[in-house]
Parts: C-alpha cells; sequence; structure tokens
C-alpha cells in the first residue's frame, strides 16, 4: 500500500517516530503541502493521512485509486466526507487523545490570570523583590478560585474533564449540555446558554463548531457575564466575535480572554487580540504535548490496520 502524509509535521516535528507507519506500507512524509500540491503528490496513493491540509470533493474525484483518508485530528472538515463517502473512501479521525492535555491547559491559561506566576518569575529576575522593603509583594490582583462559578459550554470528553479540574478546586460548575440533569457529573448543575453566561465567574468553552455555534460569543452575550469575569476558549476560534471580545477587554468589561485558537491561524498580524494586554493567547498548542502526540500517532495507526483489516474503525464518511 502506497501511503502519503502531507503535512506530518504539525504532529510530528521530528520527536517521534513514523516506522509504525512505515510497517504498513510504502510511506512520504511531506512537512508541508500546499493546495496547489494536493493532486499531484497524492496520485498513485491508495491512503493519505492529512492534518489541516484540505482534501474537496473535485480533489477526490480525480484520485480513483484513493481507499482510504486518515485525518490527524478529532476534527475532519478538512476533508469532504460527504463525497467521500459517495465514492467508497473511508475517512477516520482521531477521537479523544488530547483530552487531559486541552484539560490542562484550560487551568494553564486560568491560572495565568488569577495567580500571573510568569509576570512574577520574570519581576524578581528584574530584581524587583530584591529590592523590596517588605518580604513579599504583588502589583496584580490575586484571585482564589475556590467558590467562584465555571460555565462550560459543551460537556463531552474535555468539558467534563475541565468540570473534574474546577469541582477539585472548590469551583461551583454549571454547564450547556443537551445532557439530561440526572446524567450529569456529581457537582455540575445544568444551566441555559444566557443564564450560564450571567451566573459564571469563568466561562469556557468546549462545544462544537456548527451554524448555531459559530460566533456564539457576541456583543450580546458578553454584556451578560459579570464584570471582570474570565472567558476561556480552547474550542475552535470562531465560537467568538473577536473584534467584539476585544472592545469587551478595552472597556474593562472582562477581566481577560484566555484562547488557545482563534479564527483564522495562524492569524492575521492586524488582529485586535494580539496585543491587547488582556488576552492571553497561545498558538493551538494544547493538543501538542508529547503525550497527546504519541497517542494521536497511536491511533493513527491503528485506524489504518483496522481498515486494512477489512473492519474500519472512527469512520466519518457521510
Amino acid at each position: 500500500m502506497k501511503i502519503t502524509i502531507l503535512d506530518g509535521y504539525g504532529m510530528n516535528p521530528g520527536d517521534l517516530s513514523w516506522s509504525g507507519l512505515e510497517l504498513l506500507g510504502d510511506l512520504t512524509v511531506y512537512d508541508r503541502t500546499a493546495p496547489e500540491e494536493v493532486l499531484e503528490r497524492s496520485k498513485g496513493s491508495e491512503a493519505i493521512l492529512t492534518n489541516k491540509t484540505v482534501i474537496n470533493g473535485e480533489m477526490l474525484r480525480k484520485l480513483p485509486g484513493l481507499k482510504y483518508i486518515g485525518v490527524l485530528a478529532t476534527g475532519y472538515n478538512v476533508v469532504d466526507v460527504a463525497e467521500a463517502g459517495r465514492l467508497g473512501i473511508v475517512v477516520t479521525n482521531i477521537p479523544a487523545y488530547s483530552t487531559m492535555s486541552v484539560a490542562q491547559m484550560v487551568f494553564a491559561h486560568l491560572l495565568t490570570v488569577t495567580n500571573r506566576v510568569e509576570h512574577y518569575a520574570e519581576e524578581n529576575r528584574e530584581g524587583k523583590w530584591s529590592k523590596n522593603p517588605d518580604f513579599c509583594y504583588w502589583d496584580t490582583p490575586l484571585t482564589e478560585l475556590a467558590g467562584k462559578t465555571m460555565g462550560i459550554v459543551g460537556l463531552g470528553h474535555i468539558g467534563r474533564a475541565v468540570s473534574r479540574i474546577a469541582i477539585a478546586l472548590g469551583m461551583n460548575v454549571v454547564a450547556f449540555t443537551s445532557k439530561e440533569p440526572e446524567h450529569l457529573p456529581d457537582g455540575v448543575e445544568k444551566a441555559d446558554m444566557d443564564g450560564l453566561f450571567s451566573v459564571s465567574d469563568v466561562v469556557s468553552l468546549h462545544c462544537p463548531l456548527t451554524a448555531d455555534t459559530e460566533r456564539l460569543v457576541d456583543s450580546r452575550r458578553l454584556s451578560l457575564m459579570k464584570d471582570g469575569a474570565i472567558l476561556i476558549n480552547t474550542g475552535r476560534g470562531p465560537l467568538v466575535d473577536e473584534n467584539a471580545v476585544a472592545k469587551s477587554l478595552a472597556d474593562g468589561k472582562l477581566r481577560a480572554f484566555c484562547a488557545d485558537v482563534l479564527s483564522s491561524e495562524p492569524p492575521s498580524a492586524d488582529n485586535p487580540l494580539l496585543k491587547s494586554p488582556r488576552a492571553y493567547i497561545t498558538p493551538h498548542i494544547a493538543w501538542a504535548s508529547l503525550e497527546a502526540r504519541k497517542r494521536l500517532l497511536a491511533i493513527a495507526i491503528s485506524n489504518l490496520e483496522a481498515f486494512m483489516g477489512g473492519k474500519p474503525v472512527n469512520n466519518v464518511a457521510g
């Protein structure tokens, strides 16, 4: 089997081994593939693996030998799965590989705002503590999370993991979810969307991006939030109206916006959030711990093995 990876660098910049895939066929790995290069590089391949390189319906129709596409991520909107299904091409994704890494990043962001560890470490490198007349000093608000309310939008694997950590920190947790109240984890209360935004000190977004959830955090919903609330987005960038968030930060309504994702990636240099002093942006790395990437690769291999064995798993083709 000829196997082609179109954009391997994102998940494996060199610290993982492709040997498991090499055992399954004739493997070619490209670090990155431009849209105009997809067809040429995919010709003759029975299996293609892609992370963010788009494979549209027109491309699929021009690759008659293609039997399998493995998406190296949980989201699979980069592939026209409906057309793949019509053509009999199996498309798989990688579910739940980065749950704890993303949940950890949520609280890395939150604790950055409430405790400012990196800020004080840098201050001390500059001698601020050594020159201080008292045994301690602080120049930012310091906040205890116990007793605060965290609102979680979406209670899938990651949302549940975030709820467990929040509860362990003594926070009250409310969630917007399709699950019935009796099926929620202990300590989690169900709320409607507007109610959640109005009662929460911290709101964390963990829902999929759909027509209904695009820009669900807009100026109206931001106006419902408590003064000084914190908004966290490690889900999908377009879940928030970035201009509205930037204005809310500038007006002092939001204490902070923490995000690992933006509506365009890499972002435009003029994105107003990039220079906001109260926007804490990481470059889409919540999923990228070594441990999570090892799991991702292992599942990608097992997905392809299952397909080759005639029993596909994690098939998302329409």
